[in-house]
This record gives structure tokens, sequence and C-alpha cells, in this order.
């Protein structure tokens, strides 16, 4: 049993004081508030539940900084995805292991406490399995052990290069799978995840264009009843080459064809119409934004305003990890709304926090997503951030108002320790072992770029 004491903590109900939070076998045990510490306490002063990362892609970490130089042409997504394609035939198992642990140790140091990887990276570089099968996944699931992060594995199917079965891009070959082939992955991959213990699996049909409605169909039941992630509407010209194909768009078509329910979670569902956004709330899904990926790569904005006000749900994932923050992608995803509708204050309800509205909403649906529980509640994962509230530009605020610092102003330089799965891996703001695995991704990257 761990006990740790917090000053002021965040609980379902509100902020209360005095907070006693007691850990066993990674979850919850007792949430005791208006307790006095007692001899053994860990003491902290402001504590959250840690926050679910719903979507990465980690080997793209390592591209950072390696696509912001204008081409000939205007640059956009599609330009952005060619050189991700190169870069993706060069990285070998020992990178992506790399890359990934450092990767993951960056989002616990940032309050992201589970981390729902969208992994499409399964073969050699010329296009062949690896003898084992689940090589690469195995490596997602040892950087997930090493660094204590929460995985829910989400493997992914990749069968086309657009709507219709089209042929796939050269570029897509360590990605490609029939559906006997990934069936056979899917359970190899399963059989990894079972070793670490609390994590999941679930399955990413990665896109409409990827995928044809026969295969989408399979796997989708392949899930069981674990989650379901995919790409839908994030570029326009994927709306307009979906309305080429079907005369549909993206969610529409999906949506009329797919029991979409609450098992599901739609990333970036970007381009849709006022009808499209309601419809997509009211069935129960989980909208997965990444407000810093989607601003990078100039994807749009979210119709967040509307898909609330008919009771969507929404998380939040860092997608090509071009930064890595909690409040950063909660930011982003305010400031877009702002830019938008030219108003302040968006996603709060009248006379509320933002900050708070934002973090509730998306730590909420983020665990929808990843299929687990959150907050601190007996029996969820025993997930915590604490605040660094001495900080002097900050102590004089509490509750609601350090939140909002914290989401527009401080950043992770105001995460202090981080607990996940009980275990407290980040102390002073830093992972226990970054400089070892800063180390190895050093190597790493000298390797891929040398």
């Amino acid at each position: 049993m761990t006990s740790v004491h917090l000053r002021r903590a965040l609980l379902p109900e509100g902020w209360a004081g005095d907070v006693r939070l007691s850990f066993r076998g990674g979850v919850i045990a007792a949430v005791e508030p208006g307790q006095k510490p007692a001899p053994g306490d860990e003491r902290h002063g402001v504590g959250v539940p840690g926050m679910a990362n719903l979507h990465s892609h980690a080997f793209q970490r390592a591209m950072a900084g390696l696509t912001e130089q204008r081409g000939p042409a205007t640059d956009t997504f599609w330009t952005w995805r060619e050189t991700m394609y190169r870069f993706a035939l060069s990285i070998g198992p020992e990178e992506v292991q790399a890359v990934a642990a450092l990767l993951y140790a960056e989002m616990l140091e940032a309050g992201f406490t589970s981390v729902g990887e969208f992994h499409y990276l399964h073969h050699a570089p010329d296009g062949t399995p690896y003898t084992n099968i689940a090589e690469l996944a195995e490596r997602i699931v040892a950087a997930a052990s090493g660094t204590g992060i929460g995985l829910t594995l989400l493997p992914v199917f990749y069968a086309h290069g657009n709507f219709g079965g089209a042929a796939a891009h050269d570029g897509q070959r360590r990605f490609l799978n029939d559906p006997a082939r990934f069936a056979e992955l899917l359970a190899a991959s399963r059989a990894a995840v079972a070793r670490l213990p609390g994590a999941r699996i679930g399955v990413a049909p990665h896109s409409l264009r990827a995928v044809t409605e026969a295969e989408l169909g399979g796997v989708v039941a392949l899930a069981d009843d674990g989650p379901v992630h995919m790409h839908v509407a994030e570029q326009v010209r994927e709306v307009e080459d979906s309305v080429a194909f079907s005369g549909q768009r993206p969610v529409e078509w999906l949506l009329a064809r797919f029991a979409v329910d609450a098992r599901w979670c739609l990333i970036h569902a970007t381009h849709m119409t006022a009808q499209e956004t309601t419809a997509l709330a009211r069935t129960g899904a989980v909208a997965g934004l990444c407000p810093l990926t989607e601003g990078n790569l100039g994807d749009g904005t979210f119709p967040a305003r509307t898909f609330r006000a008919a009771g969507g749900r929404f998380g939040v994932g860092s997608d090509s990890n071009v930064q890595i923050g909690v409040a950063a992608e909660l930011r982003q995803l305010e400031y877009a709304q702002r830019l938008a509708h030219r108003e302040r204050n968006v996603m709060a309800e009248s006379g509320g926090s933002t900050g708070r509205a934002l973090f509730e909403a998306a730590a909420s649906g983020g665990a929808q997503a990843l299929g687990g529980a959150h907050g601190f509640r007996v029996g969820a994962p025993a997930d915590l951030v604490t605040l660094a509230d001495e900080n002097p530009l900050y102590a004089h605020l509490s509750d609601d108002r350090l939140l909002d610092a914290w989401v527009f102003s401080a950043g992770n330089a105001l995460v202090d320790c981080v607990w996940a799965g009980g275990v407290r891996r980040v102390t002073g703001g830093r992972h226990h072992d970054r400089p070892a695995l800063a180390a190895t991704y050093r190597a790493a990257m000298a390797r891929l770029l040398g």
C-alpha cells in the first residue's frame, strides 16, 4: 500500500482539501478527503488525475524539426506525408524502441499517464514481415513497460492507398497486411500486451482510404469488446475523394453503414457538416482531437462548439508528437476555437473555468477511448499528477485558477510528480530514467541520420 496526502485534489465531485489517496496493485484502494496526513504518507500540494493520450504514432517523434522547411510548391499534409514515408523506411526495431521509450517518458513528464499507440509500422523496410510478426509491436510494449506509462496498443490494419481498394503507395509497404495476416499480427500483439500488467489492446482500421467496407467489418469483429480507433475526415481532399467514390462524405458514409458506438474513437473528424457533427455526437463515440498536430499539418479546425452542444465526447492525443504537453494540447484546442469564433473561453460553461472544462472533458473522453477508468475513484488506475504550486508565478492561485494557469500559462513547467499505475515515475518534472533513455535515443538518432 502506498498513500499520498494532498493538500488539495480534484475529485469527481470537485476540489477537496486534505485528501489521502491509497494505492494498491496499481489501482486506487481508498479516497479519503478531510483527513490529516498519516505517518508514512507522501505529502504533496495539489493533485489532479493523470490524462490519457489517446492517439500517438511513436516513431514520428524522431521527425520533430525535420519537416519545417518550405518546399518548392505549397506544403500540405500530403507533402509532409511523403517525408514521413521516407523516414518510416529507414527506422529499425532498436530505433523504434529507443524513440518510443524517450517519448513515453516525455509524456509522463507532461502529465499523460496512459497512451493509445496507433501502431502501423509493422514490417521490415522491404515490406516483408519480420520472423516474429509482432516484432515492432513488442518494441512498443517494451518501451511502455520500461517507462511505466499505461498502454492501449492499437495495431493498425492498412491495405490500400485510397477509396475503393486502390493500390497502395510503395512508401506504405511497411504498413500493409491482408485480413489473414492482420489477424495473425493481432493475435501475436495480443499475446505481447498480455504480459504487461494493466495494458489493453484494440484495433485500428487506419482510415476509409486504407480499408474496404468488407475489410472494415472484419477488423471491427476482431476487436471483441476492445476499442476501435480510426482516422476520418482529417483533410479536405479526403472528403472530396470520398464523395467522388461513394457520393457521401466520410463520417456520413461510416455512420450509415456501421454501428458506431462508445467503443469507437474517430481521430480528427475535422471536416464535418453540422449534421454529421451532431450525428457523431449522438453515437457516444469519442472524437480524438490532436490540436498541435492538426495545427502543425494545417488540417483545419474541429467544430468543437457544435459537437459539445450536441453532447459529444472528446479526448486529446499527440499524434505526430511534434510537441508533448497535456496543457499544450488543451490550450491549442481552445485557441483554435477562439480564432474560429473570434471569442474567448469558448469551451467553458457560463461562469466556469475553461482550463477545468477542457481538462475534465478530455480526461473522461480519453479514458473512454482507451477502454479504461479515470479519476480519483476506488478501482480506477492509480494515476496522479501533482502541480508545483510553490512556483512563485502561480503560488497565489488555487483550484480552478491554478488549473487555468497550467493550461494557459505554465504548461509542462508546472508538472512536479507523476504516478502511473501506483508507481512514481516523475519527480521534479523529470522521469527517473531520463538520462539513460536520452542516451539511448541519441545513439539511435545518430544511426538514423548519420
